[in-house]
């Protein structure tokens, strides 16, 4: 009997968030639930050393990793976790203007709040929610997670749907640069 209300109570949660994001189960949209599904149960990657090894490790990840280092993010980032890294790849890098960029990259300060933002310490898994959920970065402020159209979303930037877990954390590659509210 717990058994069979537990899983009424489960049924009825995931119509309840379906109807909230606009979808009704009689009339789900095939595309999103599935894609939803997939990507919620995509199996992470499994990494023998720590977040920074992985993006050292990782050829798309070199302009994040010279600015982790001009930042000296290097020892936080291989210390104990654990830590969810939302990693933008040097095509992310690539989108944000040049005056921009060297803007940041010339300000360790700036960099160090700007790479942060990209941080947050725990678990936070963008493939989890249809419902917009936030988690609190280790510069200060939030980013959003949420499940979409767009697939998994950091903000508003697309996250992969196959981190990488190391042995302080998990790395989700982004296709944007976050940046936070400046005051």
């Amino acid at each position: 009997m717990r058994h069979a209300l537990r899983s009424l109570t489960a049924a009825l949660g995931l119509a309840s968030a379906l109807v909230t994001v606009g979808i009704t189960p009689a009339h789900a949209s095939p595309p999103l639930l599935k894609g939803y599904l997939q990507c919620r149960h995509a199996a992470l990657v499994e990494f023998p050393g720590t977040i920074v090894d992985a993006a050292v490790a990782t050829p798309e990840l070199s302009t994040l990793v010279n600015l982790v280092q001009a930042a000296n993010l290097i020892g936080p980032l291989s210390g104990k976790g654990p830590l969810t890294v939302f990693a933008p790849t040097n095509d992310a890098f690539a989108k944000v203007p040049a005056p921009l960029l060297g803007l940041i990259g010339s300000d360790v300060s700036l960099l160090t709040s700007v790479l942060t933002y990209h941080v947050t310490a725990g678990n936070a898994d963008p493939r989890r929610s249809l419902l917009p959920s936030q988690a609190t970065t280790l510069q200060g402020q939030s980013v959003f997670l949420v499940y979409d159209a767009n697939g998994a979303s950091v903000n508003q930037s697309v996250a992969s749907c196959r981190g990488v877990k190391t042995s302080n954390g998990t790395v989700w590659l982004i296709d944007s640069v976050l940046l936070p509210q400046f005051r």
